[in-house]
């Protein structure tokens, strides 16, 4: 039976994958920070007969991310598909004597990111089999802070991983959502109507297009026609450009009280 590891899998896009995936006929790993959250989701999935089962696990702890790595690597209790998607939003600035933010942004959404694909490579390689989808972001495109800049990272993180398993039987996906309509906005402090109707995304048609692209081997899932156009604009218009709209969208956000 196979099985898929998801990090963040109790709310917002998390929460999609892992229904998406029982409905597939995957058992489950959820990670997450809360126990009461993995406890909620796994009394909401379990119905479907699949096997759930939770690790609590906080990201930003490094030995915490050390016992998910190991999950991962069981050779005994194999693991077919890892979901990294574990994040937040920052919006501390740069200027910021304390870093703290910014410290617990890398630890989350890229060390973390980084140790857990890379024993999903070594124990799927040792099989000749398995998928990796990395949550990343639009915002990796733009210019808008520490969010911004770690997105970034993870997208060329990713393809960087997938040329390094090119032949190996694992496939490895960047997933690039634009704003999608999760609690992950309040809880980062924007106002979601600063935000068009039009560009807003449904998370559970937001995963099964990635899961889509992951079957075909797509390196980049960028769902829906109009933000495939407007990343196409972004990577093609001048970095001034860029830059500027980047601050006018920067500008409509509030800064949240805490992360």
């Amino acid at each position: 039976m196979a099985v898929a590891l998801v990090t963040g899998g109790t709310s917002g896009i998390g929460a999609a994958f892992a229904r998406a995936l029982v409905a597939r006929g995957y058992d489950l790993v959820l990670v997450a920070r809360s126990t009461a959250g993995l406890e909620s989701m796994a009394a909401e999935l379990r119905p479907s007969g699949r096997s759930i089962e939770l690790l609590a696990a906080d990201l930003g702890d490094r030995a915490a991310v050390d016992r998910v790595a190991a999950r991962i690597e069981d050779a005994a209790k194999p693991i077919d598909l890892v979901v990294n998607n574990a994040g937040f939003g920052i919006h501390t600035s740069f200027l910021d004597p304390d870093v703290s933010a910014h410290d617990h942004g890398f630890e989350v959404m890229c060390r973390a990111v980084l140790v857990l694909s890379g024993a999903a490579g070594r124990a799927m390689v040792a099989r000749g089999s398995g998928k990796i989808v990395n949550v990343s972001s639009t915002a990796g495109f733009l210019t808008m802070g520490s969010y911004s800049a770690m997105k970034a990272w993870v997208t060329a993180f990713t393809e960087s991983l997938a040329v390094e398993l090119k032949g190996t039987g694992v496939g490895v996906t960047a997933l690039c959502p634009g704003w999608v309509r999760t609690d992950f906005h309040n809880r980062a402090g924007i106002r979601a109507s600063s935000i068009p109707n039009s560009l807003w995304l449904d998370s559970e048609r937001l995963v099964e297009a990635c899961l889509r692209d992951v079957e075909r081997g797509k390196v980049i899932s960028i769902p829906s026609v109009r933000y495939r156009a407007l990343i196409w604009l972004a990577r093609h218009a001048p970095r001034a450009a860029i830059r500027s709209i980047s601050g006018a969208i920067s500008s409509s956000r509030r800064k949240p009280v805490t992360t």
